[in-house]
């Protein structure tokens, strides 16, 4: 397997997602989306983190809601067809991609489905180290259960 530290296609996601972290969120779109036109091979481990990042730079819920799903389903097959590596990393994204799924849900007025990707979230937390990442996630599903509690 190559080493994901040197995967280029890692090292644009990443330039594209200092272009977001910077606040220039129209160009880290613009880059994420020719990032993902050249996913051709269909690598599901790229289009599963690429993805991710993508829905985070999305000004609208619907466009936000649709690179949430493309994700998971790329993690859904990183995590049924590579028992490598890859596959192992991808598991302590699946609390964070369930987290996200819920709280664009919650933001559309899809309060069940809120509800169940949350539970999700809670479920796959186990996943988690105790570290700022996991603390971050673990709080993020903590406030959203708060404000779902509230809603109606």
């Amino acid at each position: 397997m190559t080493d994901l530290m040197d995967d280029p296609v890692l090292a644009r996601i990443q330039e594209a997602l200092e272009l977001y972290n910077a606040g220039r969120r129209a160009e880290a779109r613009e880059a994420f989306s020719e990032i993902w036109t050249g996913l051709s091979d269909g690598d599901a481990f790229h289009q599963c983190i690429l993805a991710h990042y993508m829905a985070d730079a999305q000004d609208e819920p619907a466009d936000e809601l649709a690179w949430d799903r493309r994700a998971l389903d790329a993690a859904n097959r990183i995590s049924r067809e590579r028992p490598d590596a890859a596959a192992l990393s991808v598991l302590s994204l699946f609390p964070s991609l369930y987290l996200n799924l819920a709280d664009v849900l919650h933001r559309t007025g899809d309060i069940a489905g809120a509800r169940k990707h949350l539970q999700l979230a809670e479920q796959a937390s186990d996943a988690l180290v105790d570290d700022n990442y996991g603390r971050m996630i673990r709080h993020g599903i903590e406030r959203l259960a708060v404000r779902l509690q509230n809603a109606s």
